[in-house]
């Protein structure tokens, strides 16, 4: 069931667009913005709220990198592994964070203050390689600077 405030948001977002239907993924980023990702639950209750199937709104969810359909940690890690950055040091920077958060790719840290997932272009190639960590852009950065930024992350 979407709660009252969730049904404000996703109506200001219809309100925006042509077709009720065009607003399914500003729906899913409001409801997983109120509750850190999208269960099967949740899906269903947009769904109908958007008057969709269930099967089509998880295509449009399941498409999206962003849009999470299991559980993640309270900051989300985004690793470039463009081209650029992989030719920059992606791959340092992917061990490093492998070996301090004891993940790979896809998980979560133990105690849910991290995950860690591959992205395939931040958009910053000028200043590889990149990383992300919720909305927060780190360019030019080296396995040293790692742990520092980290710290910044409860």
């Amino acid at each position: 069931m979407l709660t009252a405030e969730e049904i404000t948001e996703i109506d200001h977002e219809i309100a925006l667009v042509p077709i009720r239907r065009a607003a399914c993924i500003e729906a899913l980023k409001i409801v997983q913005q109120h509750r850190g990702w999208i269960s099967d639950e949740s899906l269903r209750a947009i769904a109908e709220y958007m008057q969709m199937s269930p099967e089509e709104l998880d295509s449009v969810a399941t498409f999206y990198n962003l849009v999470f359909r299991k559980p993640v940690g309270r900051n989300i890690i985004l690793l470039c592994d463009s081209i650029t950055c992989y030719v920059m040091g992606y791959e340092k920077l992917y061990e490093h964070l492998k070996a301090k958060l004891r993940i790979s790719f896809g998980e979560t840290t133990a105690d849910g203050r991290f995950t860690l997932l591959p992205n395939a272009c931040l958009g910053t190639c000028d200043h590889a390689p990149a990383l992300m960590i919720n909305n927060e852009l780190y360019r030019n950065v080296t396995r040293e600077d790692l742990d520092g930024i980290l710290d910044g992350y409860k």
